[in-house]
């Protein structure tokens, strides 16, 4: 066989694998939420009101590894790549599932970020627990059970990828504590922490119940995302 049909085949079977890639992470209604400002009839703040106000719980026993041991994989992809190639733009991938480059509009910070998969590079983006698991944990995540927490990791409603630095400086912060320096975000995203403390049956405190409501005093009808 000679060298040239050799590289043809090489490249077509590459673009084959990676449509397929595209088609898993991007065509899967599962992992395509609704990120644009969504001004319906005040669902977030509904939502809000009828989301249990108790203390933190104490973090005894809290690891990462109550939520699963790191990202969950469907159908060959796993989470990461899943919400990169969800939340990026002009998504390039490897042969295997992997995005290796893309541009994020980080809602974060609303600062633009070329991302580039690499040990010195891809921690420019990183997918952000929305409700950080700790938190998660201490408002009722560990009366959930070990699937249904590993459920929560990877719901691509707790996900958002996002600047590197930023969340780091979240870290385990909630609405009280940490709210992104992009103003024009923090109503979808208290509504996102709504959201997914709604679906998971978890609790807030009182101050963060507080510090929801000042935020969605200026966006009342900001309604909550779904997926």
């Amino acid at each position: 066989m000679s060298q040239r049909l050799k590289l043809r085949r090489t490249v077509a079977t590459l673009i084959i694998v990676a449509s397929a890639c595209t088609a898993v992470i991007v065509n899967d209604a599962f992992y395509q939420p609704e990120l644009a400002p969504q001004q319906g009839g005040g669902g977030a703040k509904a939502a809000l009101e009828s989301l249990a106000v108790k203390g933190r719980a104490p973090k005894t026993g809290y690891s990462r590894d109550q939520f699963g041991g790191g990202w969950a994989s469907k159908r060959g992809c796993d989470t990461r790549n899943i919400i990169l190639a969800r939340d990026l733009k002009d998504v390039k991938y490897d042969n295997e599932c992997n995005v290796i480059s893309g541009t994020l509009d980080d809602p974060y910070t609303g600062v633009t970020i070329a991302f580039v998969r690499g040990p010195g590079t891809s921690q420019a983006v990183q997918i952000d627990h929305v409700v950080a698991l700790s938190n998660a944990w201490q408002t009722g995540a560990q009366q959930l059970t070990p699937a249904k927490r590993e459920q929560l990791a990877n719901d691509p409603l707790e996900l958002l990828a996002s600047d590197g630095a930023a969340n780091q400086q979240k870290s385990d912060g909630d609405a009280a504590t940490w709210l992104p320096s992009n103003k024009a975000f923090r109503c979808q995203y208290v509504a996102r922490q709504v959201a997914v403390k709604k679906k998971y049956a978890l609790w807030v405190t009182q101050a963060e119940k507080d510090a929801i409501l000042r935020v969605l005093e200026r966006c009342p009808q900001q309604d909550l995302p779904t997926k």
